[in-house]
């Protein structure tokens, strides 16, 4: 080391894990206090709103709301709501209601819901849901406060991505979220007929944009106290490790730099360690342990040298492994059950096509297939019956895009990335595609596990696309809806 280079110290160290002990300790010991904070105000919101949905799903008529639903569900209502909506006119709606007789207990359930909101000031939305399945994507609204038109009623909107695969009609936990219409606290509580059948799902969100105000405040707070407190502390602490710590330390460092081992030589030739230090604490602990580690490095520095072959030899073995941790390497990117691409190697495929899209200007397709019924394979037939599922559908797709590469990117989803050939003639493909599963479902003659099927949703790459997220999300949206419709056609396992 140069003279003229300043050195890192011990005693610099110390400071510093002294500095980030009390700084650990303190931020620790508030985000403590903040968070046992939070999570009390949690539990007492939650705990609000999941009584008010309660208590407002005892106060409705389950009889007439499992008749306004059936009512709602009809394709005349449906053709009626959807034109009302479109030209923003309700009265058609309020005529239908009246002509089924559910227009007065309509009126009534949603006076209910307007009072209800005017009293309790603490609730923000309080709504009537047709809930569908725990792996529906929509569910249908039947009543809201009067501020909503009449012709929401029977209008399904798309179930945000906390409430998927959850069974709201199940009591689920009150959950806390920041979305469009700030923070709340949404609970669920379900609303039965007289004949014990839950027909839909009262619907509770409770405002809490002033709580995290608060509560961004009582963080900043906590953060002033604990510089504060941290200063006080690091100054005693500093004095202290300077009177006890530091002197030693110093001492000790001026006589290490006088330690030279070499081939041969004597512990006197090579310095080792002789200062006048007999304290019993951890410095003298330190000095002795310094002292043997300095024995410890004559002794066996010869033996280092004469290890030099062995030294060789444990390299030479250091590179087989890295040869075959590359092999495995390029295996960890293929499906182990299709030999497609997997989710990881359809990520880096992405990475490259954005890459070339962008410098080249690239134009690609994605393919979104999604395999129908194969929960119906597996839980009738067994999980190797389902294997020989995914991998006949696999091989329709590899065996349609011949030039495009392929990739399982989930149990049942498979993904492909069209260019060249396949992209020039992605309609014609992709329809043969439909209709092959679509004659593969149908064919009888062959067993449940062979009648191979799945919901296919195309899209390119347009000028407004960044990533090839953008291009994989429309395809997925066209996806679902093919699967949609295979479902209204041949039903559903589920």
């Amino acid at each position: 080391m140069k003279k003229d280079e300043k050195r890192f110290s011990i005693k610099l160290k110390m400071y510093i894990f002294v500095v980030i002990t009390v700084l650990a300790v303190a931020f620790g010991i508030s985000a403590f206090a903040f968070l046992t904070s939070a999570n009390q105000i949690n539990n007492f919101y939650k705990q609000v709103t999941s009584d008010n949905a309660r208590n407002f799903a005892s106060l409705v008529d389950g009889d007439f709301l499992a008749e306004l639903r059936a009512e709602a569900e009809t394709e005349e209502f449906r053709q009626l709501r959807d034109k009302a909506e479109e030209d923003d006119y309700e009265q058609p709606i309020e005529d239908h209601l009246k002509e089924k007789g559910l227009w007065e207990k309509y009126i009534e359930t949603r006076d209910m819901i307007d009072e209800y909101l005017s009293n309790m000031e603490e609730v923000k939305y309080l709504y009537i849901v047709a809930h569908g399945d725990r792996d529906a994507e929509y569910d249908m609204y039947l009543v809201d406060d009067s501020d909503n038109p009449i012709y929401e009623t029977g209008y399904y909107e798309e179930r945000e991505a906390e409430f998927r695969g959850i069974d709201l009609t199940n009591n689920p936990e009150p959950t806390i979220s920041n979305g469009d219409w700030g923070w709340l606290c949404s609970d669920f509580k379900p609303v039965y007929d007289s004949e014990g059948n839950c027909v839909c799902i009262v619907g509770c969100d409770v405002g809490m944009d002033d709580v995290m105000k608060d509560r961004h405040q009582l963080m900043i707070y906590l953060i002033i106290g604990s510089l504060i407190f941290t200063a006080v502390v690091l100054t005693g602490a500093m004095l202290f490790i300077k009177k006890v710590v530091v002197a030693p330390l110093d001492a000790m460092t001026n006589d290490m730099k006088k330690f030279k081992p070499a081939v041969g030589a004597d512990y006197e030739t090579a310095c080792v360690l002789e200062l006048d230090i007999k304290s019993r604490d951890e410095i003298g602990e330190i000095y002795h342990g310094i002292r043997s580690m300095q024995i410890n490095t004559i002794d066996h520095i010869n033996e280092l040298y004469a290890l030099q072959e062995d030294k060789i030899k444990a390299q030479e073995d250091i590179k087989n492994k890295e040869k075959q941790i590359g092999q495995l390497s390029k295996e960890s990117y293929k499906d182990a059950l299709t030999g497609v691409g997997n989710k990881a190697s359809y990520i880096k495929k992405a990475e490259e096509t954005e890459r070339r899209a962008a410098e080249e200007g690239l134009e690609y397709a994605i393919v979104m297939v999604d395999m129908n019924n194969l929960k119906q394979i597996n839980d009738e037939y067994g999980h190797k019956a389902g294997d020989q599922y995914i991998t006949g559908c696999c091989r329709m797709v590899c065996e349609a895009y011949k030039h495009s590469p392929v990739f399982r990117i989930g149990g049942d989803e498979f993904v492909a990335i069209l260019m060249g050939h396949d992209y020039d003639e992605r309609k014609q493909i992709t329809d043969k595609l439909r209709s092959d599963f679509e004659n593969s479902f149908t064919d009888e003659s062959r067993d449940k596990w062979q009648r191979y099927s799945a919901a296919i949703g195309m899209a390119e790459r347009s000028a407004e696309d960044m990533t090839v997220d953008f291009v994989f999300k429309r395809a997925d949206k066209a996806m679902y809806e093919n699967k949609t419709r295979f479902k209204k056609k041949y039903g559903t396992y589920r």
